[in-house]
């Protein structure tokens, strides 16, 4: 079989250079596992989650794989700092983090052997954190779903690759061998993805959700919250538009802010597909499938390879 290999590959001791997102009630151990035992890197979604709650998420993942996992951590969690404490004590091989910068801890988590990965939607930030000791940087752009910055994944990958000399994840706008391939191309060294594994056997989400994500089209996908100074990516229903029409009236952060606290939840758990908030990239359009998660990663390994052998293929010709 045909395969792909990249310093991503020997920095996290894994397969392939593939991430899965850390989604805030989907990235669970089971997925993580799944995600970790067929070569990739799984990733638990510690979100807002508990101490307690999410050292079950680390034994549910260590008990079905002894392979490399990680755990995301949300940086203005009210729970952040026994989140730290705990990745520490169960040794966890990596953690990426998000909403916001992890510079003050990144000298500790060195010190305790732990790989760290922030996500970055900037240049600027991505330079700053390279300073600071991080090991790689996940590169999100405004494709992908959930929370979203302004810069494309197209346009910040070769601007970051040009600035950093450590390596970059792709993130945003990526499901199958050909948005690896391209990205590859540009700098970086691996990818993350998050919507195509909501639509894998072992993804939690319900079913009407997984559904959604199958049944939409490439305008579907829209952004709200623009005005609270943090939009965020949904496919679009009765919560985006009561939303939209909340900034339209000039609504005060707070109001819609609370429209839409556990939205996600309701959409991802009870199926909720019109007033929950459905989370999902621009290429929910491109997924076509709910497959397992070995057979989604060995699939896009594949066509990476061949897109790019076709390309060494033409370039031989001229």
């Amino acid at each position: 079989m045909k395969t792909i290999k990249t310093k991503i590959c020997e920095l996290f001791e894994i397969k392939y250079p593939i991430l899965q997102g850390g989604m805030a009630w989907v990235a669970t151990g089971e997925l993580a596992a799944a995600v970790s035992q067929a070569g990739g890197l799984g990733i638990i979604g510690a979100g807002n989650a508990p101490r307690e709650v999410i050292r079950e998420e680390i034994h549910k993942v260590k008990k079905r794989t002894d392979n490399n996992f990680a755990v995301n951590i949300m940086l203005l969690s009210p729970f952040v700092d026994d989140i730290i404490e705990l990745v520490i004590e169960e040794e966890v091989p990596v953690i990426s983090t998000g909403a916001g910068n992890p510079g003050k801890y990144i000298n500790r988590f060195k010190n305790n052997k732990i790989k760290v990965v922030p996500v970055v939607s900037s240049v600027a930030l991505a330079k700053r954190l390279a300073r600071a000791g991080a090991d790689a940087v996940i590169a999100e752009g405004t494709e992908a779903g959930g929370h979203i910055g302004e810069l494309t994944t197209m346009a910040m990958i070769p601007q970051m690759a040009d600035a950093i000399n450590i390596p970059i994840i792709a993130a945003g706008g990526i499901a199958d061998g050909r948005g690896i391939a391209a990205v590859l191309s540009l700098g970086a060294s691996g990818v993350q993805m998050g919507t195509r594994f909501v639509c894998s056997e072992e993804s939690p989400a319900h079913a009407k959700y997984k559904e959604a994500i199958l049944s939409a089209r490439d305008r579907d996908a829209v952004v709200t919250g623009k005005s609270t100074g943090h939009p965020v990516r949904n496919l679009k229903n009765r919560l985006t538009r009561k939303i939209d029409k909340m900034e339209a009236q000039g609504t005060k952060k707070e109001e819609i802010e609370e429209a839409a606290t556990g939205k996600l939840r309701e959409a991802v758990q009870n199926g909720n597909i019109n007033e929950g908030s459905l989370m999902a990239g621009q290429i929910a359009g491109m997924v076509e499938d709910i497959l397992p998660v070995k057979e989604i990663i060995d699939k896009v390994v594949y066509e990476t390879a061949l897109v790019i052998e076709k390309n060494i293929e033409y370039i031989k010709e001229q």
